[in-house]
């Protein structure tokens, strides 16, 4: 039974309209990730944008509670239901239907469709909710209905705002399953497992606390996919059940040992973290170092963790990719159509772990042989700093011991370390200003862009705003924001930046600055210096850079046509950003380009941009659009209509909403100024078009005078070819006089171990420790070296019992100095170079002490 289908079906039999799951990275600055089905109706719920005409609403909605306030991450694998990532089923009345029809169909769903026995469920309702409790009394009986408080059965979006009473089915899973003191209705054992919560979204809370009824009273319900089908399937646990077992079951066998009673956690918490990374991976999201691709990294280095307790040693979570394709690909494209991608993606961020898992374990299993109760602040900052260890992945790894880190003295360490990467989420955006927001859209409504056919047009101011977004009747001498009805300023978005121009009146004008969206509203930033704006005043807005910047839009579009020819169609977007001289276009690319590459795109696009390519401009259905080929962007929610760009008819489709040019033609010629890495498996290419590359050009001429002059050649590449052989014959001269004046180096053995402990007058102190260790298997050297009133001092070991890491803190203080490193390799300095001849007596007799 496919649970998932069913259910949609089910609502769209009720009149529900089918909503695709929305990205896992929301149009929402307070929120880190999706993590709730009710997230996409946010501002309808709340009011600041109308309902649809169809009031009813379905979806089954991809979940993330991995960071920020919602975080189940240190739950999974330690539990039966937790997950970070997760598919919630919900149907939504926006002012239609109440709690009548809303518990009418979860019951008729439950019952019916899924089948599952009336003996077996429970349903809870809020003490206060006396309507739902008698509702309910029409398909279960009185005694079977709970009654809970605000804790467990009230539900409010925030401290103001939309609230009110919840209802809950749970289903029992038997007394002869759980039968601890917990295991009770309202109490925290599994026996009785919530598989669908109703919301009854009827009051407005005030300020005071007060709970105003709402005029039209809404349904926000949530259904567990993955509780259900365990339920329906006959197991106690998610992990159990088809959406996990058959990961499981691959892992096994990559791992050539099945799961037991002691390592099923693992294969748990590897599985799940699987679907996460995955499906973050196919909507765009990257590994690095903070925010959302931190979280990313986080969850898989946590599984690969868990991977090396299983004793897996090399890359292994890519293996897996194709058995979840198989589990979830049909109804996710996304996961299918990226599968490459993400395989490619989750190897190098595997490789990179590794290279660095098993020095971390180590120190990390070192330290836990000296812990009796509070592991050490400075080892788990050293694991962090060092060895990419996340705070949470020590604290987990302990967690199994029942131990805690010194978070003080780790909070500390990490507040002196200035350059290190935030790892906590900071939200994005101004949310103090959303209530003026909404009166303005309430007072005049959205306003109308016009700037697709026009670069100047006749407007009405309808509002004036200071610059703290406050509304004025006038704006005189100052910076602040005007509100046309109908504007052709283009609002900052989709990668291409907002017009500037002018407001022009009476031979007058103030400058537009910038462009920007709020809530809906195109608001264009006006200097008014000199001169006076007022409400209701009719004016000429006219945009200034509009030319140049939709040819760096347009050559974007053509730029990742050329990419996906020329490196593949995995590659994708994952940004943009143009305006009247550059554009910026980052895509998913696992290594450097090769100039030959560069080359050829570059040809490509230039190719293209000659052969004069009409553009069109369609406004598609979305599934129409789709079937065209057009190109999506990751992450982007798009509507039942969509706009679609395209050139030369099939070379380059994407869905866009900016402004281009009508013949490539216009966008005149294309150079790359830059490719380079962003992160982790993310390039950028910067470029030029149009006047701007008119400029780059003159610029790269101008250059190649100056060279020509100073080498004294017109013949560039001799000119240069003669400059490199006289360093080089420079430097071989160097080499040869440094390589003279070495001083010997004394060494001994001391059993089967060679020892060389001396002081090197010139030289390269590291490379002579490095040589020396490839050239011999048994090996503890030391080096001294006095250079500019300074003592340096180099340790290495090699197969022997001296770490180098002691050694060298051990004889750094005699010379007045500190240092340490490695167990095979160590450096130090001092001050004292009167103490180097002591210090190297000294450091033989370590040697000789401790092998």
């Amino acid at each position: 039974m496919d649970i998932r289908k069913e259910y949609l079906e089910f609502f769209k039999s009720k009149g529900h309209a089918v909503i695709s799951s929305m990205p896992l990275v929301p149009d929402d600055p307070t929120l880190m990730f999706t993590n709730a089905g009710m997230v996409q109706f946010k501002d309808i719920f709340t009011g600041n944008i109308p309902a649809p005409e169809n009031k009813r609403a379905t979806s089954c909605q991809l979940c993330v509670r991995a960071g920020g306030k919602h975080n189940d991450l240190e739950n999974v694998g330690y539990t039966a239901r937790h997950h970070t990532l997760f598919e919630m089923l919900g149907n939504f009345s926006f002012g239609d239907y109440f709690k009548e029809d809303a518990i009418a169909y979860a019951w008729e769903f439950v019952t019916v469709n899924l089948s599952l026995p009336i003996e077996k469920l429970w349903v809870t309702v809020h003490t206060s909710d006396d309507e739902a409790f008698n509702i309910w009394t029409k398909y279960i009986d009185p005694s079977r209905i709970m009654r809970f408080g605000d804790k467990d059965n009230f539900w409010s979006m925030g401290d103001t705002g939309a609230c009110g009473p919840c209802s809950e089915i749970f289903y029992d899973q038997g007394e002869e399953n759980f039968n601890g003191p917990e295991d009770k209705m309202g109490g925290d054992g599994d026996r009785f497992l919530e598989i669908w919560n109703l919301v009854f979204m009827q009051y407005e809370r005030t300020k005071d606390g007060e709970l105003i009824p709402l005029p039209k009273p809404s349904i926000d319900t949530g259904m567990g996919l993955e509780r259900v089908i365990a339920i329906k399937e006959g197991v106690l646990n998610n992990f159990d059940s088809s959406n996990f077992k058959p990961i499981i079951e691959a892992l096994e066998k990559i791992a050539n040992k099945k799961a037991t009673n002691d390592s099923i956690g693992s294969y748990r918490v590897i599985a799940d973290h699987l679907r996460a990374t995955s499906f973050m991976l196919s909507q765009g999201i990257l590994f690095g170092n903070e925010g959302r691709p931190y979280v990313l990294r986080r969850i898989l280095r946590r599984a690969i963790r868990h991977g090396y307790l299983i004793g897996l040693r090399k890359p292994f979570m890519s293996k897996l990719v194709d058995t979840l394709v198989g589990i979830m690909g049909e109804h996710y494209v996304e996961l299918k159509e990226n599968s490459n991608y993400i395989k490619e993606q989750l190897t190098l961020e595997e490789e990179r772990f590794f290279k660095t898992i098993d020095l971390g374990m180590s120190l990390f299993s070192e330290e836990l042989e000296n812990t009796k109760t509070i592991f050490s602040g400075e080892v788990a900052f050293k694991l962090y700093d060092t060895y990419g260890f996340p705070l949470d992945l020590t604290e987990d790894m302990l967690k199994d011991k029942g131990l805690k880190v010194d978070i003080e003295k780790f909070d500390e360490l990490m507040a002196n370390q200035k350059s290190m990467a935030k790892a906590a989420w900071k939200g994005s955006g101004d949310a103090s200003n959303e209530g003026d927001f909404k009166t303005l859209l309430e007072k005049y409504g959205e306003n109308k862009f016009v700037g697709y056919t026009n670069t100047t047009y006749t407007s009405k101011i309808l509002a004036l705003l200071d610059e703290n977004f406050k509304e004025v009747k006038n704006l005189e001498n100052q910076i602040g924001w005007v509100l046309l009805d109908s504007t052709p300023f283009y609002a900052t978005s989709g990668g291409q930046n907002g017009d500037i121009g002018a407001i022009e009146f009476d031979g007058k004008n103030a400058l537009v600055l910038e462009t920007s969206k709020f809530h809906n509203l195109n608001l264009s930033k006006v200097d008014t210096q000199g001169t006076k704006l007022s409400q209701n005043q009719v004016i000429e807005a006219v945009v200034i850079n509009r030319y140049e910047v939709a040819k760096h839009h347009s050559a974007t579009h053509l730029l990742q046509s050329a990419l996906k020819m020329v490196l593949g169609d995995s590659v994708s977007q994952a940004g943009s950003f143009n305006d009247s001289s550059k554009l910026r276009f980052d895509f998913t690319y696992p290594k450097a380009m090769t100039n030959e590459q560069i080359n050829e795109v570059e040809d490509l696009v230039n190719s293209m941009i000659t052969r004069g390519l009409n553009g069109v401009v369609e406004e598609l259905p979305l599934e129409i659009a789709k079937n065209k080929g057009a190109i999506a962007m990751f992450g982007e929610k798009y509507g039942e209509v969509v706009r679609v760009v395209s050139f030369g008819g099939d070379v380059s489709i994407e869905f866009c909403g900016g402004t281009h040019v009508k013949n490539t033609a216009d966008i005149g010629s294309f150079y790359i100024v830059k490719e380079s890495g962003v992160s982790a498996g993310i390039r950028r290419i910067e470029a030029v078009v149009g006047a701007s590359a008119f400029k780059y050009i003159k610029e790269q001429l101008s250059k190649l005078s100056m060279i020509q002059t100073e080498i004294k050649s017109n013949d560039l590449i001799s000119g240069i070819k003669k400059l490199k052989n006289e360093i080089k014959e420079l430097k071989n001269e160097i080499k040869n006089v440094q390589s003279k004046t070495i001083s010997p180096i004394n060494e001994e053995m001391i059993d089967d171990t060679k020892v060389v402990v001396s002081v090197i007058e010139n030289g390269d102190l590291k490379k002579i420790v490095d040589d020396m260790k490839n050239a011999t298997e048994k090996l503890a050297i030391l080096l001294l070296q006095a250079k500019d009133d300074k003592v340096m001092i180099v340790a290495g070991s090699k197969n022997t019992s001296i770490k180098a890491g002691d050694w060298i803190k051990n004889i750094a203080p005699i010379v007045g100095g500190g240092g340490g490193g490695r167990p095979d390799f160590a450096t130090a300095g001092g001050k004292d170079i009167t103490k180097i001849e002591e210090a190297r007596i000294a450091a033989l007799n370590y040697a000789k002490e401790n092998l």
